[in-house]
């Protein structure tokens, strides 16, 4: 989602008026007053959450899912945490549950399917007429949910689809307070323009909890006469280290292309190492152990003898399954 999705109008209530619209999601007490109560246990609609329903040819999507949320709250609520992170696009682990939150204490429900949070503060942007947190925010409220590997993949996508500059984000923690406000500012130290996917963001994480120097991200270099962006450089040591994901392997015209640009890359006297999914979740250490060589060898400015132990709380070794049937 760009910048230019996120829409400025004034929400809608969550409350529904007469004529009821049942493809937006209601409450039963609007159904009853619309004249829809028996409906309600037809074919014709389903239930989102409890006490909340919406025509059953409506499909799934987390701005239904945040407009569900809303509904037993006052029009001044917003989606936030996890249920704003899925409206916005962004990328977060698969975490179960909705979450509201509300400026004033008396605005608060309790509910088993629905976290309603408080704070006086309110930071929102809308989306299709449905309040949710604004980025900013957004970052500062995953802080308490998400590990800071996470934290750090969610800052550099809001960075990169620029819904927030990575200064404004950044000034945003400094002046926070309260639960996540440390975790959203180291967080914020490591966030970085131009990252394009969630594995780069690990990839470049892991070599900085190492203490390795850190890489240039996604830089449009010239290498063997061709101008092209790779994912992380360090140009001393002329050396280039890639995030391959499967999906490349299932597409003939990119496996080509890879092939192409390491032979660049050998040819201009760089060296060009590719990292799977494997190398960042099973073998880490693997992976920094091949790097940190290179780094030394080449007199790369800043590289320590020994690598700092940081990075092992976030990017355990895992190895080979054992089989036990074998």
């Amino acid at each position: 989602m760009s910048a230019r999705d996120v829409e400025d109008e004034p929400t809608e209530c969550t409350e529904p008026t007469e004529p009821l619209d049942t493809g937006r999601p209601f409450s039963r007490a609007a159904a009853l007053r619309a004249g829809l109560g028996k409906q309600l246990r037809t074919r014709a609609f389903r239930q989102l959450l409890h006490g909340v329903y919406v025509h059953a040819g409506v499909p799934d999507s987390p701005l239904l899912a945040a407009r569900a949320a809303l509904v037993p709250f006052g029009p001044k609520a917003w989606a936030s945490h996890t249920t704003a992170a899925r409206v916005l696009g962004v990328p977060i682990p698969a975490i179960p549950g909705e979450h509201v939150t509300v400026l004033e204490r008396r605005e608060r429900r309790s509910r088993s399917d629905v976290s309603c949070h408080q704070t006086s503060d309110a930071l929102i942007v809308r989306v299709s007429g449905t309040r949710v947190s604004a980025p900013q925010q957004l970052f500062i409220e995953l802080a308490s949910m998400l590990t800071l590997i996470d934290l750090v993949v969610v800052g550099d996508h809001l960075v990169r689809r620029r819904l927030v500059t990575l200064a404004d984000l950044r000034e945003h923690c400094s002046d926070a307070s309260g639960a996540g406000a440390g975790q959203a500012r180291a967080a914020a130290a490591f966030v970085r323009d131009r990252v394009d996917s969630p594995m780069e963001t690990r990839l470049r994480l892991l070599f900085a909890l190492a203490g390795l120097p850190e890489p240039e991200v996604n830089p449009d270099m010239t290498v063997g006469g061709n101008r092209r962006r790779y994912d992380l450089v360090w140009r001393h040591a002329r050396l280039i280290v890639e995030y391959d994901g499967r999906h490349h392997v299932e597409r003939e015209e990119q496996w080509e292309s890879d092939i192409e640009r390491r032979e660049e890359a050998d040819d201009d006297a760089w060296t060009l190492r590719v990292v799977t999914a494997r190398g960042i979740y099973r073998s880490p250490d693997q992976t920094l152990a091949k790097v940190h060589r290179l780094l030394l060898d080449r007199r790369q400015p800043g590289v320590p003898q020994r690598l700092a132990d940081a990075w092992r709380q976030h990017f355990p070794v895992r190895g080979d399954y054992l089989n036990p049937t074998g």
